[in-house]
């Protein structure tokens, strides 16, 4: 059968069968927190938002100079998942990441650093909670909190810039995660 003998008919929202609000905020979530280390773009926030309610995905933790809800900038790219998504705020990403380490999650930075692992190589596991830390947009993932990582996972790249914006990043991890334990 061709491409072109399958319809292609777009999907409309009710027939996506979308849970509401109240009910995505009871539902079962993946073992997933997104630690934001002092992301200065609220529309990168709003993203983060958005793509972790896409993925189900546990709690954001915003922390240092990330701004949090609510927020005109942050709603223009989360389009309501800021009020879906549980989220808290932190003013250190280090304090953040240790008391997510004592509650049991593996903390891993999503940046580029020596003996990192590729993403395309690491599995991650259904009885284990991660916590995933992006990193500003500039100056990535601080150090002070790498140095508290079990891993850093790094993005396989090719161009000329081996950087991507830090809510595509989130995404492409959240995605794999996602799609791993899914």
């Amino acid at each position: 059968m061709s491409q072109n003998s399958i319809s292609m008919r777009k999907i409309t929202n009710q027939e996506l069968g979308r849970v509401s609000v109240e009910e995505f905020k009871t539902a079962a979530k993946y073992p997933i927190v997104l630690v934001s280390d002092s992301v200065r773009s609220q529309n990168n926030i709003g993203s983060f938002f958005r793509t972790g309610d896409a993925f189900c995905i546990e709690k954001i933790v915003l922390c240092g100079i990330s701004s949090t809800p609510p927020s005109k900038e942050i709603h223009k790219t989360a389009l309501g998942a800021e009020l879906s998504m549980s989220w808290s705020y932190e003013a250190e990403a280090l304090v953040a990441v240790q008391k997510l380490k004592a509650e049991g999650y593996t903390i891993i930075a999503i940046e580029q650093v020596e003996a990192s692992i590729s993403l395309s190589d690491f599995v991650p596991l259904k009885e284990v909670k991660y916590a995933l830390v992006v990193g500003n947009e500039v100056n990535g993932v601080s150090q002070e909190v790498i140095d508290v990582c079990d891993h850093c996972i790094e993005i396989p790249q090719e161009g000329t810039k081996h950087s991507i914006n830090v809510s595509v990043a989130a995404g492409v991890v959240m995605w794999h995660f996602f799609s791993q334990l899914r």
